[in-house]
């Protein structure tokens, strides 16, 4: 799903135009950032965690010359999943069973 795909189907679900679907996405998205930014951690209970981990500086390769290039340190962004988000995307919605392995010799 893209980001208009969202908004459009925060505006139908709402039932609000699609600007105003568009401000409330950017402004969760805003909000995200902003707090990721801070160092803070968000949670939504029932969906996931958002929160930041640091990596460390390394030395790595240019790919193209082969070259021995330095890479700071940086905070990258990490979402966990919760457990219902797990199980909701696992849930079996009568799709044919998994197939059975073959049988061993």
């Amino acid at each position: 799903m893209t980001k208009a795909e969202l908004i459009e189907e925060v505006s139908r679900v709402v039932e609000m135009t699609r600007k105003d679907s568009e401000v409330i996405v950017e402004a969760i998205f805003d909000s995200i950032v902003k707090s990721l930014r801070g160092g803070d951690k968000i949670e939504i209970r029932g969906f996931g965690s958002f929160r930041t981990r640091q990596r460390q500086a390394r030395v790595g390769r240019n790919p193209k010359t082969g070259t021995r290039v330095e890479v700071p340190s940086k905070r990258i962004p990490y979402f966990k999943p919760s457990k219902e988000l797990k199980d909701l995307v696992n849930e079996d919605h009568g799709a044919a069973p998994p197939a059975t392995p073959p049988p061993v010799l």
